[in-house]
């Protein structure tokens, strides 16, 4: 089974995007679930920042070199991980 990594990015309103992927599916995003933490910071708060999301060479989304988004979880839109943990934290 061959992963699917992302070809191209385009950001549309709000923190949506429009992304295409390497097997030709392509579909709007909606980044906002995504975007938490100390490391998203700067891109939820500086419009010109998000704006400037590009693919990186893993294949994925991301802005410089420290900041991505996995691929996989845009593919299949999956819970980010700090997201599991925090409901696990609510069930336990």
């Amino acid at each position: 089974m061959e992963l699917v990594r992302v070809t191209k990015v385009q950001p549309l309103e709000d923190f949506v995007v429009h992304i295409w992927f390497t097997n030709g599916s392509d579909r709007d995003v909606d980044l906002e679930k995504y975007l938490r933490g100390p490391v998203f910071e700067k891109i939820r708060n500086d419009r010109a920042v998000f704006r400037a999301i590009r693919v990186t060479e893993s294949r994925t989304i991301g802005w410089g070199e420290d900041v991505d988004i996995d691929p996989d979880t845009l593919y299949y839109d999956l819970t980010p991980a700090w997201a599991e943990s925090s409901e696990m934290e609510l069930v336990a």
